[in-house]
């Protein structure tokens, strides 16, 4: 019988059912089927010297000031902690490799297991993590934010 699948229904369990094995093996499938890409650290130029890919995350109007907001199709998390200050982090929580799945109160909230990471610069408030959301670089222009 397969697992059932991955929901966030209120009642079930956030983090799904399925084992690291079967998640690594969708992994590999997922990308064996986007093709060839490579993956480079952000801010080096691709092997044949087209212009990097840039991902649009959101519009400044987008992020509330003191909170932010969950970019789920990147896995990024974008805060901004002041009206001139845009961050970004992973979405991916350090502790079981859970998705967040809100922003609240100056605080990036995880599901599975109660972490709480600080919006301001993704430390931790609350365990069981015990690292920061890798932060990403973002660049903003025209009220445009876009992973760098």
């Amino acid at each position: 019988m397969p697992p059932p699948p991955f929901t966030t229904e209120p009642g079930t369990h956030p983090c799904g059912r399925s084992s690291r094995r079967r998640l690594l093996g969708a992994a590999a499938l997922g990308a064996s089927l986007t093709g060839c890409q490579v993956y480079r650290e952000p801010g080096t130029a691709p092997a044949d010297g087209s212009p990097e890919p840039v991902t649009v995350l959101a519009r400044m109007p987008d992020v509330p000031v003191g909170g932010g907001l969950i970019v789920a199709s990147s896995s990024v998390v974008v805060t901004r902690p002041s009206a001139e200050r845009v961050l970004a982090f992973s979405a991916v929580c350090t502790h079981a490799g859970c998705a967040v799945s809100e922003v609240a109160d100056g605080t990036i909230n995880c599901p599975c297991h109660g972490s709480r990471f600080a919006v301001a610069d993704g430390s931790v408030v609350s365990g069981p993590a015990r690292r920061p959301l890798p932060s990403l670089p973002v660049t903003v222009a025209n009220e445009t934010i876009r992973l760098a």
